[in-house]
Formats: C-alpha cells, structure tokens, sequence
C-alpha cells in the first residue's frame, strides 16, 4: 500500500496554498518587479541601427540623448534628459557670422546647436570599463583562451565604469557614418550634418586602407560634431532646421564610450553574441542584463544611473488621476523589468488575467471581454474587469490613416495642376482606360476627359462626405480611433480642439460636437459635380472609381464590402484592387492609381512632419517625395515653407490654420482616422499613461508587489476538490480490491 502513502503525501503537499501556475521563480515574490512581454526578438540593439518600435521598448531605457519627451504633458514637449538644459541654437550666414534669432530662412546658412551636459552621468557596469591595479583596460587584448567559457557579459568577472563625456555623444553622431554600421538615417542625416557625407568617404577609405586595425573615430574629426570641453559638444546642421531639436530626443543621438567599440571589436567576440548589436553599453535608467530573445529579456536598474526625477506637473486631470502621486521621487521607481517571449494572443492575455504580466494591449478577440463603450462613444473596462480591479488608459497616436486621391488623375484629381514635365494622360493612362471601361485597363481615347478642377473638387468632397469613418471605426477598430478633421493629429501643435478644429465641408458643430454633413449634402455636390445620382450627365454611364490596396489594409473582404457601400449611397460603382505591398508601391511611384489607402506614423511631433506628405515639392510621380497623393498647391506650398521653420507660437498657429483651410477645401485626401492607443493595466500598477513619443517611459511606472502578490494568490488558487475526490476513490478502490484479494486468498 506504498502508492496510497505517496498519494497521501501528494495532496498534503497540495495544500500548502503556492501558486502552482506561477511562471516566475519563487524568489521574486514580493519584489517590485514589473513584467510584460515581447512578441519578436528585437533585430538591432545598436543605437546607431535600431529604427523600430519593439527595439526602442528596450533602447529607449538603457540610452540616455540629451532631451527627451515630457511623460505627461500634450502637446507633445521637449525637455532636457542628458543635457542640463535645452540646447541653445545660433544661426550663421554662409561666412559663418552670427545672425539674429528672427533671421529669416533664407539667409541661415547654418544653425549650431550648443548642448551642456549634466555632470555625474556615469555609464552601466561593463567589462569593457574594468581596469587592473595599474589602471589599464583589463579585457582589451583577450585571447582565445581568455574567452573561453564566456558566453555572456556576467561571465567576465570584474566590470566598471567612468563618467560620460561630450565627446562620447560626438563618436556616436560620427558613428552614423561608419561604412560598418549601416545607420537608417544616414541618408537624411548627411543632408543636414555639416561635413557628414564626406566624413563617410573618409571612413571608408581609412577601413579601406587598414581593414585589419579598430577604426577609432576620435582619430578622425568631423566639422558638424565638436567637444568643446568634457561637458559641451556642438552640432552643426546646414541651414535652419529646427526639427533637428526632436532627432536628439532618439538613441541614435545617445553617447557611445570608444571603449565599447573597441571591447567588442576584438577576435572571438562575435561568435559569442558579444556585440553591441545583442548588448548595449548606454547610461540610461536601466541595462540589459539579460538577453535570451528565445525566452526571455531583463532590465536591470543602473546602480550608477542619478539626477533625474518623477515629473511635478503634467495636463489638466493628471493630479486627480493619481499620476502626479510620485512628483520629485528619484528615478527609476522599478528595480527591474522583466520581458518574456510570447508569439500567441491567446497565452499573454490569459496570463495578464492571471496578474503575471502587469499591463497588455487589447487583441481583436479580447476587445469585447475586456471594453465597452457607451452610448455616447465613450470606453470604460468591462464589469469583469473592474471586479479585478482593471483600468484602461487611452491615448490618440501621432499617426494619421487616410485615402488619398490621385492628383494626376483627370477625375477625381486636380484637373490641370500637374508637375512639370509629367503627363496626365501618361501618369494616369491605366486609370483613363478603367474608366472608360477598357477590362484590360489600358489607356484608350475619349475626348469627353477633360480638365475641370471645380468638378473635381465637388466630387472629392461629395465621397469624403459619404464614407463613414465613425462607422468604420466603430466596426473595424471597436471604436479605437477618432474620425480625422486634417492631416495634423491630436498631440500634434497646430492641431485644433472644438468647432475651430473641424472640417467644416465634411462637418457640422451640432450640440458641441462635429456632426457629419447628411448624404443629401453630398448628393448635391456630385450632381454639381455633373454626376447627379452618380451618372455621367454627358454619357449617362455610371461613374467607376477604383481604389488600390494592399491585402492587410483594406483588402479584407467586409472591410471591401463596407467601403462600397458606402460609394453605393451615392449610386458610385467602387472597384477595390488589391494587390502586393511591391506592386502597391509601384502603382503609387507611378501615378497609376485614382484612390489607395495609407497612412503615416509622425517621426516626431511637429506639425511640419505631416503637412510636408502635402507639399508640392514631396509629389511622389515627379520628386520621388512622400506626397504619394501628389497634390499640388502653390499657396498652401508657399505658407508650407514660411510655416516649416518658425517656432510653435500663435503666428506658425495662424498659418497653420490658412493651411488646413485650404487642404480641407481641395480635399486631396479622405482625412480617414488618427488610431486611439489602449492600454489595460493592473490595479498595483501606478503612473501609466500612454506616450508614443516618449519611448522611455518605463523609468516613471511604480508597482504595488505586495498588493499584487495578495491578488495573484486569490485569482489563482487551486481548485483541491476534484484532486482530493480523485484520491478518496482510489483509496476506496484500493481498499476494495485489497478486500476482494485477501477474501480470495482466505477461500483457498
């Protein structure tokens, strides 16, 4: 009867209330950890190469730029990080002589941007810091031998440190140029960088000429990077560019210490993952102590990391949120953060449900279960996530999702404004023949096609008003988004709350908020159009638009249905064509579409960064700019460049609003929707508010372990009863069959 002492023994053990579903090791418990997880393994973890969102949710806490985004203020602010204060900017003229301030754009030759360091800045622990008793670099001349056994930076045993220099921030500008490195953003930065261009060839051929020794770039100066001392560096940037100012908010501006380059440059590194591709060396809030892409990542605090603190004001409402509880507390408030690999919804919600991750995004499939929205459009939590004590923060991104109409084409564009040099009848020859009726969509005769900006005009605001964003995000995006009045989203400066914000051909203020204009508004506009009841007054033949996408846009089959319903209100016959992302941008270099769908994620939040996918000068066909819809404008593109360059103050406010006046009026795109960000998160999660901009966010959340570990106990103790019915019927079938033997063994 061994085995039913053993099973005895099981559910004893069985009640000593653990969590049996715990992930996490038992010596966490009660630690402020905050948890959460990673879908893909970042590709690049190098500040110089990493461009994307799941790279920066790691990057943007282990590097440190000089200015960063204010956590809690909108519009989105620029505030110091690094630097002690906001950089000063002095304009020069082309014999570099000072001029003032209000110097007008076209005589700034260039702008120098004088950055001052906070002093006490000090980097991770890292090997490639550690010194001997003779204070030599420890690690710097390894051998195969050496490196035997290490696999990982807590492999080397002993690490250090030094304080963070100017010219740590220079080497990383010139690091932009490293024929090695391959940085994203070289090709716009050499166009503003002062000597950046041919600070490449020079490298190049250094590498060239010694390709065996470590390229040191203190060994090569750069005009447009300069240390004055330890603690100021200059940049120097063609003409008057203020937008520079948001680069520096960006890892790709952080500081880079040679001695990481140099430490991980050495033979036998790179066939260990010892790179600083897979293990940064920043001097941010936190450093990757751990990095299993296949299971796992973890921040760890930087014990020499100082200076900084929990913000003291923020937006109206912040305060009575809770979010200005930590005001003046020493940052980070997390002592680590811990990431695990989940490629599948389904598991990382669950385990959200269960308390072991501390915030999650919400899935098409969870919408339901965990947001309902009131009548008047409004997103609250579920009652099963309040009795859990789950809370939704949202927040609209800085993007914009938008149908654009073809410029080029001789029906729904701008009629006689062309580039010069490009065609209408060549740009849009494959668009003439759909029209016409060609199946094979060539480009066939018809003198009828003629140009008539007005016309068009009247039929671009006519669909704008039947196509029903508010319909569609309530359907598509269960309600996460708000319809578009401009290419400038909230968050964004220039950007208008209230009846001074709306577009007022598409919109009605009705009762404090924008009403959509009703189809028969619409109606009577395509009939002035000479398209009443959606035929040609000419022909008499119905009017065919056609729409181009790609699969994961709009090419969804309800999302196809939807969309030609709601051309169908104006009798408009909507063929949709869908094809490969290649192909769709094909089409769209050429011009060889009427309408397509796309949309735009800000690189950084000025207003210059959206209206700019509107200037003349961007058209797509004939500059190979990212105006794809290539409209053009000579007004709107003269205020563009007055606009571009001006502080955010009311006089750039009111050019801003003679812009959008006159975009809204020519309507050259279906303004679509600005997606909404919604963030569910637990009750012992403190200072969550959604910020796209300020990727660095992790450093200003605090957590309640205590609270939460109480909690996980509750949502997730065993249920004992079927275990213990499981055991009491096989002791009572043991005790039965011993029974029926020992009565056997009795009758013989």
């Amino acid at each position: 009867m061994r085995w039913l002492s053993c099973l005895a023994l099981l559910l004893l053990v069985a009640c000593d209330g653990g969590l049996w579903n715990n992930p996490y090791p038992a010596a966490d418990q009660g630690e402020p950890i905050f948890y959460s997880a990673f879908t893909e393994r970042p590709k690049h973890l190098d500040p110089a190469q990493a461009y994307s969102e799941n790279e920066y949710e790691f990057l943007a806490q282990i590097y440190q730029p000089p200015l960063q985004y204010h956590y809690l203020k909108r519009p989105y602010t620029l505030v110091p990080q690094a630097s002690s204060e906001m950089p000063k900017v002095t304009y020069l003229d082309k014999n570099n002589r000072t001029l003032p301030d209000d110097a007008p754009a076209d005589k700034v030759a260039f702008s120098v941007y004088e950055i001052h360091l906070r002093q006490g800045l000090k980097y991770q622990p890292h090997p490639a810091f550690a010194r001997d008793k003779q204070g030599k670099p420890e690690y710097f001349a390894l051998t195969q031998q050496d490196l035997s056994g290490i696999h990982a930076l807590n492999d080397f045993f002993h690490s250090g440190t030094r304080e963070v220099l100017a010219e740590d921030y220079v080497y990383q500008v010139k690091r932009l140029a490293h024929p090695a490195v391959h940085s994203p953003i070289f090709g716009l930065m050499e166009e503003y960088i002062v000597g950046l261009k041919d600070y490449a060839a020079t490298l190049q051929q250094a590498q060239k000429s010694h390709p065996d020794t470590f390229l040191n770039l203190h060994d090569y100066p750069l005009e447009g990077a300069l240390a004055v001392d330890e603690h100021t560096y200059l940049l120097k940037v063609y003409g008057k560019y203020p937008q520079f100012a948001y680069w520096l908010a960006m890892p790709f501006f952080a500081p880079m210490p040679v001695e990481a380059e140099r430490f991980y440059a050495q033979e036998g590194m790179r066939e260990r993952n010892l790179i600083l591709d897979w293990w940064p060396v920043g001097s941010g809030p936190y450093y990757l102590s751990e990095n299993n892409p296949n299971q796992r990542m973890v921040l760890t605090k930087n014990p020499n990391f100082s200076g900084e603190f929990y913000p003291a004001e923020g937006d109206p409402g912040d305060r009575e949120a809770g979010l200005l509880a930590d005001a003046g507390k020493p940052l980070p408030l997390i002592g680590q953060m811990v990431f695990s690999l989940e490629k599948e919804t389904i598991p990382y919600w669950n385990k959200f449900l269960q308390g072991y991750y501390d915030a999650s995004g919400i899935s098409s499939d969870s919408f339901d279960q965990a947001v309902q929205v009131s009548v008047g459009g409004e997103a609250n939590v579920t009652d099963e996530m309040k009795k859990q004590g789950i809370a939704l923060s949202t927040s609209v991104a800085p993007s914009t999702m938008y149908i654009g109409f073809n410029w080029l084409d001789p029906v729904v564009g701008g009629g006689c404004v062309t580039p010069m040099g490009v065609s209408p009848s060549k740009t849009s020859e494959g668009i003439v023949g759909q029209i016409i009726g060609n199946a094979d969509g060539k480009a066939g005769k018809r003198s009828d096609v003629s140009c008539n900006p007005e016309r068009a005009r009247k039929l671009r605001q006519a669909i704008s008003i039947a196509v029903d964003w508010e319909e569609f995000i309530s359907i598509f995006a269960n309600g996460r988004g708000i319809a578009a009045q401009s290419p400038i989203p909230p968050g964004i400066f220039g950007y208008r709350e209230g009846e001074a914000g709306i577009n007022h051909y598409v919109y009605d203020w009705v009762n404090g908020a924008p009403k959509r204009k009703p189809i028969e508004a619409a109606k009577k506009l395509l009939a002035e159009a000479g398209y009443p009841d959606g035929l040609d007054e000419k022909s008499k033949q119905p009017l065919v638009i056609y729409l181009d996408t790609t699969p994961t846009a709009l090419g969804a089959k309800s999302r196809m249905d939807w969309l030609r319903k709601q051309f169908d209100k104006l009798n408009l016959q909507l063929v949709l064509r869908s094809t490969d992302y290649n192909r769709f941008q094909d089409k769209v270099r050429k011009g060889d579409t009427q309408l397509f769908y796309y949309g735009w994620n800000a690189d950084y939040p000025d207003p210059e960064n959206f209206l700019f996918l509107l200037n003349g000068a961007q058209a797509k066909v004939s500059k190979g700019g990212e105006n794809a819809s290539n409209y053009s404008n000579p007004e709107f593109d003269r205020l563009f460049e007055q606009m571009k360059n001006m502080p955010n103050n009311a006089a750039r406010q009111k050019i801003i609003d003679d812009m959008l006046e006159i975009l809204r009026r020519d309507s050259p795109w279906m303004w679509g929707e600005n997606p909404k960000d919604y963030v569910l998160h637990h009750s012992w999660l403190y200072n969550s508010k959604p910020n796209k901009m300020a990727n660095n966010s992790l450093k200003y959340l605090r957590i309640d372990a205590a609270q939460r570990d109480k909690l996980r106990i509750q949502w997730n103790r065993p249920l004992l009863w079927p275990l213990w019915l499981v055991g009491v019927t096989l002791v009572a079938f043991g005790w039965w069959l011993w029974r029926a033997l020992r009565k056997r063994d009795e009758a013989r």
